[in-house]
């Protein structure tokens, strides 16, 4: 009993062990003996308009390969015939996909359709079976890379690059307006005569000179026919002394004929020494304070000139006359006396 017990257990392990080894054989096959070209289709038997989309892989495939090419497949009929022919890119890990519709001139028996895909000198054959019938109202379902046009599955055209315009900038794959750029501060040009006070362009205000003055290179400038010396003398053109003096000159004098050649003639005179007595005053205060004191009295008589009417020659004339005369005496003569006096007083006596 016991030795029929023992045979019985060691026939199951066998058996249990012939079958494991059948099946893992089984599944190791499945898995590994794949062949080059591998094709399945979502339908087996196929009505009149049906959509067929066929995928597929290839084995040890290298998008990186000089012989990588593409996939070509074509339908055949029961007779033969070629009823659809198509080629296309594999993807980079060897997996493709393609579709047609079943129906039309071409498909005119029912029966056995092939359909043979190649790559690399391998084939791949399915085959479908076509029972016709009436136009099958299953909606058609094209590939990723596909669109359904008039009832038929065609490739998408590529999409065109998205172009944005110059005040706009491409953001994911979308066209956004950039935001404004701050605006430039500019300061203004300004013209001539004027100049640029706090952002604004004003009109340049020359500085007014005095009479007697004129203005160059941005400086007050005495003209020719100012009392250089005078305005040495009291240091400044603006004293009231200079200006009585150019006041009896061109309200006076100036205003007859016989003064203004008195004038021209002066001014010929005046102007060959009078710049150089100007500078020595300048430079030496004492000398400064010597003209004045020497001037002074002569300023006073000229101001019998403001007696005479402008425009009238005889009074001018005669007055112009006397003044000269006075200041001879007094610059002149008095002083030569009063030294022949002074002379003669403490010559020596014999």
């Amino acid at each position: 009993m016991k030795m029929r017990l023992t045979v019985f257990l060691m026939f199951t392990l066998l058996s249990i062990s012939i079958l494991s080894y059948g099946v893992n054989s089984s599944v190791f096959a499945d898995s590994h003996n794949l062949l080059p070209v591998n094709t399945s289709s979502n339908i087996d038997i196929v009505a009149n308009g049906a959509n067929i989309v066929i995928s597929g892989s290839l084995k040890d495939y290298d998008p990186l390969s000089q012989s990588a090419g593409a996939v070509t497949y074509v339908v055949k009929s029961p007779e033969n015939n070629l009823v659809t022919v198509g080629q296309l890119i594999p993807n980079s890990d060897g997996t493709f996909e393609f579709s047609f519709i079943a129906g039309g001139i071409l498909w005119k028996l029912n029966g056995d359709y092939v359909v043979e895909t190649k790559y690399g000198g391998n084939t791949s054959k399915l085959t479908l079976d076509y029972v016709g019938g009436e136009l099958a109202v299953n909606p058609v379902t094209c590939t990723s890379n596909q669109q359904l046009v008039n009832g038929v599955c065609i490739d998408k055209e590529p999409e065109p690059p998205v172009t944005c315009t110059s005040n706009q900038q491409l953001v994911n794959g979308v066209c956004i307006d950039k935001e404004p750029e701050p605006p430039v501060t500019q300061d203004p040009i300004c013209g001539e005569g004027t100049e640029l006070v706090d952002g604004i362009c004003k009109v340049i205000k020359e500085p007014q000179c005095p009479t007697g003055f004129s203005m160059k290179d941005g400086l007050c400038v005495e003209e020719k026919g100012g009392c250089l010396i005078a305005t040495a003398a009291y240091g400044t053109e603006l004293a009231p002394q200079v200006q009585f003096l150019r006041e009896v000159r061109d309200n006076t004098v100036l205003s007859t004929v016989s003064g203004t050649a008195f004038m021209s003639g002066f001014n010929t005179i005046y102007y060959s020494f009078a710049p150089t007595i100007a500078d020595m005053e300048r430079e030496n205060p004492m000398f400064q304070n010597a003209v004045r004191a020497f001037i002074t009295p002569m300023i006073s008589t000229l101001s019998i000139m403001s007696l005479a009417d402008e425009g009238s020659e005889i009074e001018v004339l005669g007055l112009g006359i006397s003044v000269i005369a006075l200041n001879l005496g007094m610059y002149i003569v008095a002083p030569t006396l009063i030294g022949f006096k002074v002379h003669k007083r403490f010559k020596p006596r014999k």
